[in-house]
């Protein structure tokens, strides 16, 4: 697909999401003073938009439809994380149509690395795909060998912290596991099939945690200090979807639901003393812990 083209898509649907609802009559004046147009002032023929409405519903699963009774377009309702992973894929693209036209700056363009989804991701999107087992050696930062020979029926995919993880049923010892991709090695799609637990919520197995780490417990209630510039990067980027906030005059208390994690312990630390733990009394404890291993560790 040309780059030219994929722009195309990302301009018709945030140009429909930016006005909520908008008429072909709209649209077209819009189109007519892009740089889609190529200075003609024409709009986008039919049968043309009919044709980019059916890519962007394949490519993106944004599903752009017309209310019969004002004839305008909108994007349909679709379930939260459907729509998660179209704006993410959406995002991507726009990026990556950004940065294909940015040759002539890319040496002051610097990007994060994410290895694991060049090597492995599109075989475990194929095998979620097709229900077909995976094979692979596992490299465990907590063992001195690796482990050949683990096999997973894999559920889902989760990316964090810039690297992609898989979670899904290992038939060896019955769990439900997750594995690092950047940590897997010598990995092969099987011709064995499998059949989803029909039981499990991909969807709610992470719900009431931060990170990958998953953990039996049952979800607290956390109240966190933050002055008011950390305060500022929470509420633009919230930690857990059940985030709120209680402003005060020189600080914000934060709360959440959210299981007692390492993952939570190291993105907590990770602020500095510009966030406080104030409950519940296990998590100041696991704070305390790390703050005073690390204190441990400059001593002399």
């Amino acid at each position: 697909m040309s780059s030219n083209l994929l722009a195309r898509y990302i301009w018709i649907v945030d140009t429909i999401r930016r006005h909520k609802r908008i008429s072909r009559t709209q649209l077209n004046e819009l189109w007519a003073r892009s740089q889609f147009a190529d200075g003609s002032g024409r709009g986008i023929a039919r049968r043309t938009f009919y044709t980019y409405r059916l890519a962007i519903e394949e490519l993106f699963n944004i599903s752009i439809e017309c209310d019969p009774s004002t004839f305008e377009y909108y994007i349909a309702d679709n379930d939260s994380h459907n729509e998660s992973v179209a704006d993410w894929l959406l995002n991507s693209a726009s990026v990556n149509d950004t940065l294909s036209n940015s040759r002539d700056v890319a040496d002051r363009i610097f990007l994060e690395n994410v290895p694991s989804a060049r090597t492995h991701l599109g075989l475990f999107v194929e095998a979620m795909r097709n229900h077909r087992r995976v094979r692979f050696t596992y490299h465990s930062y907590t063992r001195s060998r690796p482990t050949a020979g683990i096999a997973i029926e894999p559920y889902f995919l989760k990316i964090f912290k810039q690297r992609w993880y898989v979670t899904g049923h290992v038939p060896a010892d019955g769990k439900i596991k997750t594995y690092a991709l950047d940590r897997i090695a010598d990995c092969s799609l099987t011709s064995e099939e499998f059949t989803p637990n029909p039981a499990f919520d991909a969807e709610s197995y992470f719900r009431d945690s931060f990170g990958i780490v998953f953990t039996q417990s049952t979800p607290r209630r956390i109240a966190i200090k933050a002055d008011p510039l950390r305060a500022k990067y929470l509420r633009a980027l919230p930690l857990h979807h059940s985030q709120s906030e209680v402003v005060h005059d020189e600080y914000s208390i934060f709360y959440y639901k959210m299981r007692l994690t390492p993952d939570l312990v190291e993105e907590i630390l990770s602020h500095g003393p510009r966030l406080t733990v104030l409950e519940p009394p296990e998590l100041r404890t696991m704070i305390t812990t790390e703050l005073r291993a690390a204190l441990d560790s400059y001593s002399l």
